[in-house]
């Protein structure tokens, strides 16, 4: 057998372990969880962002939320900043890539809405432009990041900052978190 291939899943495997064992961190995916089902049950929207893989992520779990996760339910108010691409190649040309996310912000949300910034560095310039809005608009900031936090570890609410410096197993935790989270918020709102 390929050892690179069982390298990579134990790898995986170590992150997620490591994860585990760290009580602390599981009561922030929890307080996550909390932060947005308050949100939601206040009127409140689910804003998320990315780039590239991190893009993929932030789309997928606002799918989650406002399509469905484990059962039918009524959809949830979430969405992730990238997806209308005429917006963002507008933006992006006229403004400045690192704008896109702050400028969208300023348009679509409000006081109490939540925005999940995903980034393996933690150092995306774009996502910390849309730190500055929710700062100034009263928006909780959740961070999704690798072991460092970057510079959004200090612009956030709650850091769930996964403990590796390796980008695939970085995002394949970060994509076990959000559906905890998923699971913990659809329960919590829809209790069958």
């Amino acid at each position: 057998m390929n050892r690179r291939i069982q390298e990579s899943i134990e790898q995986s495997i170590a992150a997620k372990q490591a994860i585990l064992a760290d009580g602390e961190f599981l009561a922030r995916i929890q307080k996550a969880a909390d932060i947005i089902i308050a949100s939601l049950q206040g009127g409140g929207k689910i804003h998320f962002c990315g780039n590239g893989g991190s893009a993929a992520d932030a789309q997928h779990l606002a799918a989650e939320l406002s399509g469905r996760f484990y059962y039918d339910r009524p959809p949830l108010n979430a969405e992730a900043l990238h997806c209308n691409t005429s917006y963002l190649t507008a933006v992006g040309n006229d403004y400045g890539y690192e704008h896109i996310f702050a400028r969208l912000l300023r348009g679509t949300a409000k006081k109490g809405d939540v925005l999940i910034g995903i980034s393996t560095s933690g150092n995306s310039r774009n996502i910390l432009e849309a730190y500055g809005v929710c700062k100034d608009m009263g928006i909780n900031i959740i961070s999704m990041t690798g072991e460092t936090g970057g510079k959004m570890k200090e612009l956030s609410d709650l850091l769930l900052n996964v403990p590796s410096t390796d980008t695939p197993r970085i995002q394949e935790s970060h994509i076990l978190i959000g559906h905890i989270i998923c699971e913990l918020v659809e329960s919590a709102i829809f209790p069958r």
